[in-house]
C-alpha cells in the first residue's frame, strides 16, 4: 500500500534541485526582508500593491505603495532598469503579487514576490506600520 505522498513519485533530485533553485529566482519570504532591512542592507525597492485605503490601514515597514493598476512606465521612470523590486499583496489568498509582478516583468524590471504578503508577515511576528491597532480582516484587505 503507498501514501498519498508517494502516489506520485518525487522527482529526481537534479530536477528537484533546479525547480526550487528556480523558484528563489522568483520568491523571497518575509523573514528575509526583516532580516535585509535589519542589517540594512536594503538593495531593493519593497512594493505593497494594495490599494491605497489598505496601505493606510497597515503595511510592512519600508514599503512604498504602488498599487497595481499604477504600474506603468510613467510612474516607474524615476527607477533604474536594474532596480529589483520585492512586491507583496495580502496574503497567499490574493494574486496580486503575481499580478503586479507580470506588470514590472512586462517594463523590463527585475521583480521577486514576498511570500505570504501581509498575512505572512504576521505570522512571523513582525509589526505593520500604519493606523491599525490590533489586527482585522480589514487590515490585511486587499483593495488591488
Amino acid at each position: 500500500m503507498t501514501s498519498p505522498v508517494r502516489e506520485v513519485p518525487a522527482a529526481p533530485s537534479d530536477i528537484a534541485l533546479q525547480h526550487f533553485s528556480r523558484r528563489l529566482m522568483f520568491e523571497t519570504d518575509c523573514s528575509d526582508v526583516r532580516a535585509s532591512q535589519d542589517a540594512a542592507e536594503i538593495d531593493f525597492v519593497l512594493v505593497d500593491v494594495r490599494g491605497p485605503q489598505a496601505y493606510a490601514r497597515g503595511h510592512v515597514p519600508g514599503a512604498i505603495n504602488l498599487p497595481t493598476r499604477t504600474l506603468t512606465a510613467e510612474a516607474l521612470a524615476a527607477y533604474p532598469q536594474a532596480t529589483l523590486f520585492v512586491v507583496y499583496c495580502a496574503g497567499p489568498h490574493c494574486n496580486g503579487a503575481n499580478k503586479a509582478a507580470v506588470r514590472l516583468a512586462t517594463l523590463g524590471y527585475p521583480v521577486k514576490e514576498m511570500i505570504g504578503g501581509v498575512m505572512g508577515w504576521l505570522d512571523e511576528g513582525f509589526r505593520l506600520t500604519g493606523s491599525v491597532e490590533r489586527v482585522t480582516e480589514q487590515a490585511v484587505s486587499c483593495d488591488c
